[in-house]
């Protein structure tokens, strides 16, 4: 398989670019950029970008077999038959994939933020306490399991070709990487319709405005500007990232992604003796 056709590639080749345009005009002249914490996020770029994908389709496969087969034996439809879109030109599928999958994770976001249990999972992506590039790769292996189990239904009954959803998934991995850049980017009189460095930030401020957070967005902006969650400012930063009690959330590796674990279990002793 030749190796522009592999997802690796890109994650490699999206970083360096986002890294580059970060040294040429950083919006931050004074962050550096290799600055706290940037070693640990080389780990979740690596673990994150392969080996959690790796390990979640080959685990969703035998899932998805099981579940298959399943309603297959109850005389009922499985997903994938459906494909409402096979056949249809590339763009259309391309467009409809697109806002459809944009959509819903815009939802999740929200999800991980105002559902108490799934933030112990999201504090990660939010302890960072200087923005680039490199921190959209810092996040819990679980948030990509919510991702995936939730989209999967709506996505797997659209249908649309391999090369749609890679090329997606290039696309996402870019917006997503400049969104976290140290770039001073808005998009202009289009930042009303994609996510920016400038809107994203300020979602990464430690003052939560509105219910659970602001600027969910993904790669578009649209949603937030629709449902009233959207905060951008003309000019100015956050003074401080990260969330509120950040100074208890633990800083080393095996710590962080075992912590959502052993946290939640204490509420959940604590709500069953109330009961």
């Amino acid at each position: 398989m030749p190796i522009y056709v592999q997802y690796y590639f890109w994650l490699a080749a999206v970083s360096a670019f986002c890294f580059l345009l970060e040294r040429m005009k950083p919006w931050r002249p004074e962050q550096k950029a290799f600055r706290n914490g940037f070693w640990q996020d080389m780990f979740w770029l690596i673990f994150n970008g392969h080996y959690v994908g790796v390990i979640i389709a080959i685990v969703s496969g035998k899932l998805i077999q099981l579940l298959n087969t399943s309603l297959y034996k109850l005389g009922l439809p499985v997903p994938e038959s459906l494909a409402l879109m096979q056949g249809m030109p590339l763009w259309l599928q391309f467009a409809v994939f697109f806002v459809v999958k944009d959509f819903i994770e815009w939802n999740i976001h929200r999800m991980l933020h105002r559902v108490p249990w799934l933030w112990e999972f999201h504090k990660l992506h939010h302890s960072i306490e200087e923005l680039d590039w490199i921190g959209n790769m810092r996040f819990h292996w679980m948030e990509a399991v919510i991702y995936k189990s939730i989209s999967y239904f709506p996505l797997a009954v659209i249908g649309v070709d391999t090369e749609v959803i890679f090329i997606i998934a290039i696309i996402g991995t870019l917006i997503g990487h400049l969104n976290h850049s140290n770039l001073a980017i808005s998009w202009g009189p289009f930042r009303y319709l994609l996510n920016s460095p400038n809107m994203h930030l300020w979602h990464h401020d430690v003052v939560v405005r509105g219910k659970g957070s602001q600027n969910f967005g993904i790669t578009l902006s649209v949603w937030d500007w629709l449902f009233g969650t959207a905060y951008m400012p003309e000019e100015g930063q956050p003074e401080r990232l990260g969330f509120a009690g950040m100074e208890s959330y633990p800083r080393n590796i095996v710590a962080r992604l075992i912590y959502p674990f052993y946290k939640w279990i204490p509420i959940q002793a604590f709500r069953n003796q109330q009961k």
